[in-house]
């Protein structure tokens, strides 16, 4: 059982990581979008073809009399860290328990 156990806290810690990091890709695009970034440069390029995927839909649902703000990027980031609090604890308790 201990194997099932290792791989649940193995996973769970991947998608611990890689949740943290697309967060912080999703704030490094917000505070870029702030100046006027070159649409050439490669961090830029990388920036947006990572996030639009999440970000484009969930703009496309809010509403647009938001005075102009795109919330978007915070309510991925919330979400982010719903699913970091909620799923990834749940999994490492789980994991934790079976070993």
């Amino acid at each position: 059982m201990f194997v099932v156990s290792n791989f649940l806290m193995a996973i769970a810690k991947i998608l611990d990581i890689a949740l943290t990091l697309y967060m912080w890709i999703i704030i490094g695009r917000a505070v870029i979008s702030w100046v006027s970034p070159d649409p050439y440069n490669p961090i830029v390029r990388f920036l947006n073809s990572v996030t639009e995927p999440i970000l484009s839909p969930l703009r496309r649902r809010l509403p647009i009399s938001l005075g102009g703000l795109d919330f978007s990027p915070i309510i991925v980031i919330l979400v982010i860290i719903f699913v970091q609090s909620f799923l990834v604890r749940s999994l490492m308790q789980l994991a934790g328990r079976m070993g």
